[in-house]
């Protein structure tokens, strides 16, 4: 499986334990007939054996989008928030600055590696992209650009490892009990 490579592996030996995902789409255009990268974001998740928990669609609006993460992280119903759309550089593209001053924690690897799969799949243009990632209330939230081609690659090759209790060395699931510790 390539997307683990370097490091890490499934221990099929480990149990699998479910994870609570919400999937929200960042968009002025699209809407449910047309959101093909909340689509396929949500099958990926159901495919994984995760709990798609609840998918909404906001417009690129700083306001409209923390409300429904905020609502989402506090609901102690959801553990993850994935959100598509709004991570480019137009001026419409206000997903970071909607959500990074409401980071705990910031997952600064998290960018870093989704660059690196990216930049494998469309080279120099994940220049155009700023994913980002960190914690709210103790909930993960991962921001991955709207297209479907970026979906894939952060779902598959980055998110759904983390996401995966039976990951190697270390997962992100084992961690979600302690991420509100003092």
């Amino acid at each position: 499986m390539s997307a683990l490579l370097p490091g890490g592996k499934i221990d099929e030996s480990r149990p699998f334990k479910p994870v609570r995902i919400a999937v929200l789409t960042v968009s002025d255009t699209r809407d449910e007939a047309t959101d093909t990268s909340g689509k396929l974001l949500a099958d990926r998740v159901r495919a994984a054996g995760h709990e798609l928990v609840e998918k909404a669609i906001v417009p690129d609006d700083v306001v409209r989008i923390r409300e429904q993460v905020k609502a989402w992280a506090a609901s102690q119903t959801v553990e993850a928030i994935i959100t598509t759309g709004g991570t480019g550089i137009t001026g419409r593209d206000v997903t970071p600055e909607a959500l990074t001053p409401l980071f705990d924690k910031t997952l600064d690897g998290f960018s870093v590696v989704f660059h690196m799969v990216s930049y494998a799949s469309v080279g120099l243009s994940t220049l155009q992209s700023r994913a980002c990632a960190g914690i709210i209330d103790g909930v993960f939230v991962f921001c991955l650009p709207g297209s479907n081609g970026a979906v894939k690659d952060g779902w598959d090759k980055v998110i759904a490892p983390q996401l995966d209790s039976r990951h190697g060395p270390c997962n992100m699931v084992e961690l979600m009990p302690r991420l509100l510790e003092a």
